[in-house]
């Protein structure tokens, strides 16, 4: 049995959604290949709880779900107050998770590559920024980097892309990656206003109470650039062409509705060159999603056309890309 210890950063909804698989299918990632999770520190904004012997993960859990921060420890445990470049300094674990949305992430990433620390990441800001750096870093040290939940949350987009396509050249990719504004263009083809399907997206958590980042196309554009990362070569976020739904009318849904077409937020990356916009796009299109689903059309010279279509949004649903991640990097280091 091979013992591997994590350290969590982010534990809000999704780092708690890890903690919950972590928790309920141990003995099944023990069964099923032999590996064993133990971790050693959890960290929220306002504390690091930290023991080198392990922590118990439904009394991390109960702290926070009961008080709201991890601050409020009052047990056994060590209770730290470190910014995250010293906490991955310091923890002794194999594996950093980052599920927090830190934009300046990138430079304790850094920091747990340089410390021996391999690292699973959902974040996103890092790579659309500095992935060229990250990636790096990791390859000269022989260490996992892996982010399959930056995309597409768990359906495996950034896998295909980075292990399986291996022979192929990919030509192109079209994709709807953003679940908040698929969910909102889809109400506003019912009948609602843009305000009214932000504010029923706001209420079901879809939408974050600052929506900006979704209906701006800037969550979308992140993802669009790692993509381009990863079937091209590295490229940075402040070099793609982006327009949002904010400025989409109701008119603008009914005249689509009445070519046939349906209006979604298009992320186009081709070599050299992304774009995110709403696009019409035909009824009868891979790319015609509903609700919070995200789907890909990519092109290559060998295969041709193939299509990637599931959940974009969703705890359990970016907690299974971040736990796929950390067994793909578990199996390594065993």
């Amino acid at each position: 049995m091979g013992e591997v210890t994590l350290g969590l950063f982010g534990f809000g909804n999704v780092g708690r959604a890890v903690a919950r698989v972590l928790l309920e299918k141990g003995r099944e990632f023990e069964e099923r290949y032999g590996l064993k999770f133990n971790v050693v520190g959890v960290a929220d904004t306002s504390a690091l709880i930290w023991d080198p012997e392990g922590l118990d993960l439904r009394e991390v859990l109960e702290v926070k779900e009961r008080f709201g921060r991890l601050s409020e420890w009052r047990n056994d445990y060590e209770v730290y107050e470190l910014p995250p470049g010293e906490a991955v300094a310091e923890i002794n674990a194999d594996l950093v998770v980052d599920v927090t949305n830190d934009r300046e992430a990138h430079t304790w990433h850094l920091r747990a590559l340089e410390s021996g620390k391999g690292v699973i990441t959902s974040n996103k800001p890092p790579l659309a920024f500095h992935y060229a750096e990250i990636i790096e870093a990791a390859e000269k040290r022989g260490l996992p980097y892996l982010f399959e939940a930056t995309v597409m949350a768990g359906t495996p987009i950034i896998g295909l892309l980075r292990e399986t396509l291996l022979g192929d050249r990919v030509e192109s990719i079209e994709a709807v990656l953003n679940g908040t504004t698929t969910y909102i263009l889809s109400r506003m083809e019912e009948g609602l206003g843009f305000e009214e399907a932000l504010k029923e997206a706001q209420k079901l958590g879809i939408a974050e109470r600052d929506p900006s980042g979704d209906i701006l196309g800037i969550d979308a554009g992140y993802k669009a650039t790692i993509l381009h990362c990863l079937a091209f070569y590295p490229i940075t976020f402040d070099e793609i062409s982006r327009r949002g739904i904010d400025e989409i009318t109701s008119e603008d849904v009914r005249k689509a509705r009445e070519n046939g077409k349906t209006l979604r937020l298009v992320a186009k990356v081709e070599e050299g060159r992304v774009s995110v916009e709403p696009l019409e796009v035909p009824r009868s299109s891979p790319l015609a999603v509903s609700s919070t689903q995200n789907a890909a059309v990519i092109k290559t010279d060998l295969l041709g056309e193939l299509v990637i279509r599931g959940a974009g949004a969703g705890l359990k649903e970016t907690a299974s890309g971040v736990v796929s991640d950390i067994i793909k990097a578990a199996l390594g280091i065993v």
